[in-house]
């Protein structure tokens, strides 16, 4: 039963394409496409502009739609909201906070509809400091956890999340944890070193308390990556995590601790490069460790985006998120817009991601706060907080680019990549199409978008990138 109802679904969404691209062009309908252009000198920021049906130009290139082809359902795009960005955040009057967090998290035609952050688990070296949720004094230990707390969270971040609960409710948040408890690793330090094999359980347990009390707040974690980088070692705090030993921690402690909590929690493993692919493929290998696992997660400091393919094409059963990029201050928007719109926003879903993080939300003028030893010192927020005033930076638009007009549970669909024109396309749950495409050429081009029933013009600047809803 289920090949010809998938079958009548691809004819469905055909014939509604057609019939509502010919009403579109024959002037019966008053919801003409919509094209949201950003250019490389700010002049444009996501403006809205008709798609002029009647422009006429020399065609440069046509990117072929094709609805019936589909893909990976997305969860959706944002940032991580660190320990800092939560500090500034709460640390804002009540009504301007308020007016950010809508705008961020908001569906208003003025909001760019954030639909997904990362959280750190304990401290990241975007803290004031490093800290765990199990600190004790030199020497002692707590493997029963009975001083676990999450009282520091309780500060700025937990607040902050509960702001934005309301405001988003379906909001689904990642929790990656950058460090262990000083006191269960072999250097007995918050940088560095690795955890030790007594203490596995007991981490194991550890990582489940924390599910299990954020979601005494309110605060339902969706999916857990078990270590964030784990093969740098060298920010404050960190962890070395070799593959071997995160499959073993996995297959033998967190896996079942989480089937015998009955935690819904997804587990995600890797989160760092696409330079080491081998890395998630050697623990997904394993079918015992495998099959507590949801899928795996890329930055990109190293490696090529075309990368998380191998992992996905040697586990297709298996999912693939992205979850960090970092901008270096000051920023440069030309450079940066278009290398994170080319590699993350289009490149990262091209080859099956189901989200695109940047990394932090928000950050002072000073880039501040950040841990001593290895904690980021340049880390340029998505928007820069001072008091009450904010700053928009490029990861801002970035996201906002691909985050205000696909929303999660949209889909994935084919489209052609002539030469000069990266793409990606989507149809939304409420059947909208969205192209989001991007003008490397130095040249303004004229752009058809063809679905094999209909077509129309895109005219883009040189560098620009536009984000098309019809």
């Amino acid at each position: 039963m289920k090949e010809p109802f998938k079958l009548v679904c691809k004819i469905s969404v055909a014939l509604w394409l057609s019939l509502s691209l010919a009403s579109c062009k024959n002037g019966n309908d008053s919801r003409p496409p919509q094209i949201y252009v950003t250019t490389l000198d700010k002049s444009n920021l996501i403006k809205k502009v008709a798609v002029d049906m009647e422009k006429k130009g020399p065609l440069d290139a046509v990117i072929r739609i094709d609805t019936s082809q589909t893909f990976q359902e997305m969860d959706g795009f944002g940032f991580s909201l660190t320990g800092g960005s939560a500090l500034h955040l709460h640390n804002m009057s009540k009504d301007s906070r308020q007016k950010i967090l809508k705008e961020l998290f908001g569906s208003g035609k003025a909001d760019i509809g954030v639909s997904y952050l990362r959280l750190s688990v304990g401290a990241s070296d975007l803290d004031e400091y490093p800290w765990s949720y199990n600190d004790l004094e030199e020497g002692k230990t707590d493997p029963e956890l009975e001083h676990f707390s999450l009282a520091y969270d309780t500060l700025y971040l937990i607040p902050v999340l509960k702001e934005i609960l309301k405001i988003n409710p379906k909001i689904k948040l990642m929790g990656s944890p950058w460090s262990a408890p000083r006191w269960m690793k072999g250097n007995n330090d918050t940088r560095g070193g690795s955890l030790k094999e007594e203490y596995y359980a007991t981490y194991a347990n550890y990582l489940v308390k924390y599910i299990k009390e954020m979601g005494e707040q309110g605060i339902r974690i969706d999916a857990l990556s078990v270590q964030n980088e784990p093969l740098h070692p060298g920010n404050n705090p960190s962890m070395l995590f070799l593959a071997k030993k995160e499959k073993r921690f996995i297959k033998y402690h967190l896996g079942p601790s989480f089937a015998k909590n009955n935690i819904g929690t997804k587990i995600i493993i890797y989160d760092h490069n696409a330079d080491r692919p081998d890395y998630p493929i050697s623990i997904l290998n394993d079918t015992k460790a495998a099959k507590y696992i949801d899928g795996t997660a890329f930055h990109l400091y190293g490696g090529t985006i075309d990368a998380l393919t191998k992992v996905h094409n040697a586990h297709p059963d298996k999912n693939l998120y992205f979850t960090e990029q970092w901008i270096g201050a000051p920023g440069n928007f030309a450079n940066d817009f278009s290398w994170h719109i080319e590699n993350l926003i289009i490149g990262a879903p091209r080859n099956w991601c189901k989200t695109v993080l940047e990394w932090n939300l928000a950050a002072d003028g000073n880039y501040e706060p950040h841990t001593d030893r290895g904690g980021c010192e340049i880390c340029l927020g998505a928007i820069t907080i001072d008091g009450d005033k904010v700053i928009r930076n490029p990861a801002y638009y970035i996201i906002a680019q691909a985050s205000k007009f696909i929303p999660p549970g949209s889909i994935r669909i084919a489209s052609s990549v002539p030469e000069g024109v990266p793409n990606v396309a989507y149809r939304t749950p409420v059947g909208k199409v969205v192209v989001i495409l991007q003008n490397k050429g130095e040249r303004e081009r004229n752009i058809e978008l063809n679905t094999g029933f209909n077509s129309f013009p895109v005219f883009l600047q040189a560098g620009a990138v536009g984000t098309v809803v019809f």
